[in-house]
């Protein structure tokens, strides 16, 4: 019984800041969520040593991208399909074809620029793995974003959306280390 009075508590301190301040209680939250699965993806992938600089950029996508986009598109999708019998379907067209597309393309090039990394290396790893990763992203994560839209309330969808997420950065983050490896073994054969 003493535990649930620290964990309401907490709940009750996050619907507050939710109500509050919304984008910036989204923005930390996905920056927590996104820095966590990736620390999980290193682990998983066998990593004997964290690398620091992935988890600091996917925690700033997180928290300059993630939060902020997902609650402004999230709200605008809610505006123009109100009052609409096919709202659910709408808002997942919405997502699927606009928002999904956008912020796999911001992901693939601005986690590569936050790792220190050069333009180039941004825009190779865009078009190295663009097309496997929203296919892939289309193919596992509609079922769980029709979810969201249909059975949770708006104020919590960007928090559903980052949990949903997190399974997609751990595999995320494990086709960028093996595109990654693959880059520096080919790199080392030219130079050899």
């Amino acid at each position: 019984m003493s535990l649930s009075k620290p964990v309401y508590n907490l709940l009750g301190a996050y619907f507050e800041q939710l109500f509050n301040h919304p984008v910036r209680t989204k923005a930390v939250t996905s920056c927590v969520i996104a820095t966590s699965a990736n620390f999980c993806s290193q682990k998983i992938g066998g990593c004997k040593k964290v690398n620091t600089d992935t988890l600091v950029a996917y925690g700033l996508f997180g928290l300059i991208f993630t939060g902020p986009l997902s609650h402004i598109f999230y709200q605008w999708l809610e505006r123009i399909t109100q009052d609409n019998r096919f709202k659910q379907l709408l808002m997942l067209l919405g997502e699927r074809a606009i928002f999904a597309p956008a912020i796999t393309a911001l992901s693939l090039y601005f986690i590569t620029r936050f790792e220190g990394k050069s333009h180039e290396d941004g825009v190779s790893n865009l078009n190295d793995l663009y097309k496997m990763i929203l296919t892939n992203n289309w193919k596992y994560l509609t079922l769980p974003v029709f979810i969201n839209f249909k059975f949770v309330p708006p104020m919590l969808r960007v928090l559903v959306a980052n949990i949903i997420g997190f399974c997609w950065i751990v595999f995320l983050s494990a086709k960028r280390r093996k595109a990654e490896l693959r880059r520096r073994q080919a790199e080392e054969q030219r130079n050899s």
